[in-house]
């Protein structure tokens, strides 16, 4: 994830600083398999190949609030060895290479029209990389993030969030991101996203474990994407077109740089709330 020897995403993409996901005296499960044409973290291109996201998680109550734990995770689903045309965090080491391992956990409340969530993320890449190997992510630059989100139930939907890597980076990187869903028919919606990124002490004349080139504006991500249901599964077709603005998140390939970045792919999520049993009342005899 972080960009050490390229230039640091999941996720979390992905993933992070969603709002509560639980209801009132509900647990709920959850996951979710993403399925992309490449692998964009903060507007860095860290694998510029297919990949899989998988991301399992639990929310339960805490009072006014709702705790979430998980897991996610990206595979590079082919064997990215190509040194002119394959930027690969495996390092191009194998096909369906399991190369990086985020687990998390977060608190979320409501308060009126605001939803505030905190939470801490950590970046493990479990690759042995060799001489061989082509680029690619392994222990030397695991990592961990704090974040902090909060988020508008208003018209387009405002969300500032957070973060700062206070391990290896030790900078932080700032997200604004708004959204709007416009009716298709009577059962569908086009839901379109944009996402603005800066980065605050992230860059190479902060640390050499730099994330970006430079700070200040790192990328413009415009999104849209047709949530779709099958059976107890949503099916989200999505694709993204980002404008650069840093010198690392025009990379698209070890050997080519470009101001915008086209790429997509397909989200199915699962997700049940387990409802608690009330307990019964004795029978009174008469």
């Amino acid at each position: 994830m972080t960009a050490a020897n390229l230039l640091r995403a999941t996720a979390l993409g992905v993933l992070l600083a969603a709002p509560a996901r639980v209801a009132e005296g509900q647990t709920e499960v959850g996951a979710q398999l993403d399925l992309f044409s490449s692998y964009v973290w903060r507007g860095l291109s860290l694998t510029n190949k297919p990949v899989a996201q998988p991301d399992l998680w639990v929310s339960f109550p805490a009072g006014n609030a709702s705790i979430t734990v998980g897991g996610w995770a990206n595979i590079d689903v082919g064997k990215y060895d190509d040194p002119d045309n394959d930027i690969s965090e495996s390092g191009g080491l194998s096909a369906f290479n399991f190369s990086e391992f985020n687990p998390y956990a977060e608190v979320g409340f409501g308060t009126g029209k605001a939803t505030l969530t905190g939470g801490i993320v950590g970046y493990f890449y479990p690759n042995d990389l060799t001489d061989e190997s082509n680029g690619g992510f392994n222990s030397d630059i695991n990592t961990w993030e704090v974040y902090g989100t909060v988020g508008l139930d208003v018209p387009l939907a405002p969300e500032l969030s957070i973060y700062y890597d206070f391990d290896k980076i030790k900078g932080a990187y700032v997200e604004g991101a708004v959204s709007h869903s416009v009716p298709l028919g009577e059962s569908r919606t086009l839901d379109l996203g944009g996402a603005v990124g800066l980065s605050l002490g992230q860059d190479v004349s902060s640390d050499e474990s730099a994330n970006f080139f430079d700070d200040g504006l790192t990328h413009l991500d415009l999104s849209a994407g047709v949530p779709l249901t099958a059976g107890v599964f949503s099916i989200t077709p999505v694709l993204h077109f980002q404008i650069s603005g840093d010198e690392f998140t025009k990379i698209t390939s070890p050997t080519d740089e470009s101001d915008v970045k086209v790429w997509g792919g397909v989200s199915i999520g699962w997700s049940n709330a387990v409802e608690e049993e009330e307990a019964a009342e004795p029978e009174v005899e008469e």
